[in-house]
């Protein structure tokens, strides 16, 4: 299904029968004030412009990557220019909608720091695939920051309402961040579960006839096994384990590298390719400076 594209903010406050924006390349929206009805049947998505929501009971399901959606209590979702979101609802009828919305067009960015440095909001790939869940406390927080930006570009515009918008957004993005760290860690059972998944996955890997011919799992391919983007799997780890993703594969590939080792006769260099490396002395290289010996040594030490 070909998604449907919206182009500017113009076109999305009339696709949603809202009046003319106050301002072409940035609109605060109360999502309240949306009357149209949703579609029964699903359809696709996909903005040229960055959206940032904060969204509570939606009559509809919003499908991120694998996961769906509903909101049944306060969530916030980013997305990135290009990306594409689902939306599907069991009963096409007007609804009653909650939350608020902030769009901005990336020329309204154009010569500000924020355009250079916006993609270090690792939030903009975690839309493809997790929500952030916030407190009542830190909705009320999110939703002054989108009125105060909202306030500026209506009730004034001036040289200095650009930069002082820009200033607004670089805060509301700055407390969403504290906010993805906070729930990496209030959401340990989720999170310790997902641990449990990624070792799973890489025990599999690892015990597949076909992984010399395979090579060493990377990053992305556990991602996508996790249906996570890298840099929520990367983002999780270094909260929970301190580790980046490459160094628990890592850890997790020396402990197999440890067991066959140890109960096996292999040569190194056999059980280096059958754990995915193309060159031995890569392996060699890579034990010793994770555990201070060579394969040999750590075997002789067993004799």
């Amino acid at each position: 299904m070909k998604p449907h594209r919206i182009k500017t903010i113009s076109e999305y406050h009339q696709v949603m029968g809202l009046p003319k924006p106050e301002h072409p390349l940035i609109s605060v929206i109360d999502l309240s004030t949306i009357n149209v009805p949703i579609a029964e049947e699903s359809y696709n998505m996909v903005f040229d412009f960055y959206s940032v929501s904060l969204k509570r009971d939606f009559n509809a399901k919003i499908k991120y990557g694998q996961q769906e959606y509903d909101f049944d209590e306060g969530i916030m979702f980013f997305i990135s220019p290009g990306q594409v979101f689902g939306i599907s609802a069991e009963v096409a009828k007007v609804i009653k909608r909650s939350g608020w919305l902030l769009l901005f067009h990336p020329d309204f960015l154009w010569n500000s720091a924020l355009a250079k440095t916006i993609r270090q909001y690792e939030f903009f790939d975690y839309s493809v695939h997790e929500a952030l869940f916030v407190s009542e406390k830190e909705e009320l927080t999110i939703i002054d920051m989108m009125k105060s930006i909202q306030q500026e570009y209506v009730s004034r515009i001036d040289k200095f309402s650009q930069s002082i918008i820009i200033a607004q957004m670089e805060l509301l993005l700055k407390h969403a961040e504290r906010f993805y760290n906070r729930q990496f860690i209030t959401r340990q059972i989720v999170n310790h579960q997902l641990l449990g998944r990624l070792d799973e996955v890489l025990t599999d890997y690892f015990n597949q006839d076909d992984i010399m011919t395979r090579g060493l799992p990377s990053v992305t391919y556990i991602a996508e096994k996790l249906n996570i983007s890298t840099s929520y799997l990367s983002g999780l780890l270094k909260v929970l384990t301190g580790q980046s993703a490459q160094q628990h594969i890592h850890e997790k590939l020396i402990a197999k590298a440890k067991e066959k080792l140890s109960t096996t006769g292999l040569t190194v260099s056999e059980i280096a390719y059958q754990l995915g490396f193309e060159h031995p002395q890569s392996f060699s290289k890579l034990f010793k400076t994770k555990t201070s010996l060579s394969p040999l040594e750590f075997r002789a030490s067993f004799n």
